[in-house]
């Protein structure tokens, strides 16, 4: 996303993809993680499936890297995989996030031949190489750097990053971990949501453009189009100031069908709300702030000029190295 960000002011800036479950500590908040009595690593836990599910991680992430030098690729150990990505030739990327058996439940078109598409925040680029797969021609975007990603006024680049590696890089996680914690902001930036990214695109011979841009400055004039038949945004609100100003934004730019993906709370009562998750400590926020609830997002994308907003689905899975289970609302808005 091609923009300068001034260090030495604080403003609305993300589009992160870095999902909720990333930080285990805040699921219970949104009703994810398992009560005390099932909690991975507890007592009455027997089985451990905290334990067993590093250890698997672990595994199969030495076994990609192997294989990998193997076909020639050299040594991609450094790398933090936000998404599993099958790879010619014959390779999987051990992924924080499996979305393959997911797939069905965002209802994409199997054919999007002549479409333009947005993936809003791509990260590996698991979604926009599979909308290309079906035949439309993807523009992604991704944050200049970690200093784009909004954070609370007051807190450091260098906080963010501590707290990013914190997700994945615990004790637990050996080596894999303390390699994690060793990097600088600008090198975890670069191993999780650059290099991967263009590796894959390298590998899979992909024609989708990358473009960089925070969620809150994108215009047609990055894309040098007007609008795009379809914009897909997943994991993206939660990790902005300004979740009304990053909808805005995206929808300005959809001419068809906007895709959002996320967790959205259940509103007992019916009405709309969002519901905010940053606690009161002042550096510990875990880059999360707000999530609407289904209501809140229906009604503000009809308010943007969506005439036909409706949920299209409803996935779950297992984020890993921890094995914590998420769930996902997904929401179509049509123009």
């Amino acid at each position: 996303m091609a923009c300068s960000v001034s260090r030495a002011r604080w403003r609305s800036r993300s589009i992160s993809t870095i999902p909720y479950e990333l930080f285990p500590e805040k699921v219970a908040v949104v009703g994810h993680r398992p009560q005390a009595s099932g909690l991975p690593g507890s007592p009455q836990c027997p089985m451990n499936p905290h334990r067993q599910a590093v250890q698997d991680f672990l595994r199969e992430t030495e076994e990609f890297n192997r294989r990998a030098e193997s076909a020639g690729l050299g040594d991609l150990s450094p790398y933090l995989w936000y998404h599993t990505v099958e790879l010619p030739p014959d390779l999987v990327t051990p992924g924080l996030f499996d979305f393959r058996a997911s797939l069905p439940f965002f209802h994409f078109p199997q054919d999007m031949r002549g479409l333009n598409v947005l993936d809003v925040g791509s990260a590996t680029g698991f979604f926009a190489f599979e909308l290309e797969k079906r035949g439309a021609k993807v523009v992604c975007v991704e944050l200049p750097s970690l200093e784009a990603l909004d954070r609370f006024p007051g807190q450091s680049v260098e906080q963010t990053a501590e707290k990013i590696k914190g997700m994945v890089a615990l004790e637990s996680t050996g080596a894999f971990g303390q390699r994690i914690r060793s990097y600088t902001p600008g090198e975890l930036y670069h191993y999780l949501l650059e290099a991967p990214f263009e590796l894959c695109r390298k590998l899979l011979h992909s024609k989708v453009e990358r473009h960089f841009s925070t969620v809150y400055e994108l215009s047609p004039s990055l894309f040098g189009i007007p609008a795009f038949d379809w914009v897909f945004m997943g994991d993206i609100l939660l990790h902005t100031l300004n979740p009304l100003g990053a909808l805005a934004s995206a929808a300005s730019l959809c001419r068809g069908v906007l895709v959002l993906s996320q967790d959205m709370p259940e509103a007992p009562d019916g009405q709309p709300a969002m519901h905010y998750v940053g606690g009161e400590d002042p550096v510990e926020d875990q880059v999360s702030w707000w999530l609407p609830n289904k209501t809140c997002l229906v009604q503000l994308l009809k308010k943007l000029g969506f005439h036909d907003v409706f949920e299209a689905g409803h996935h779950r899975g297992v984020q890993r190295p921890f094995g914590y289970v998420y769930n996902r609302t997904v929401l179509h808005a049509r123009k």
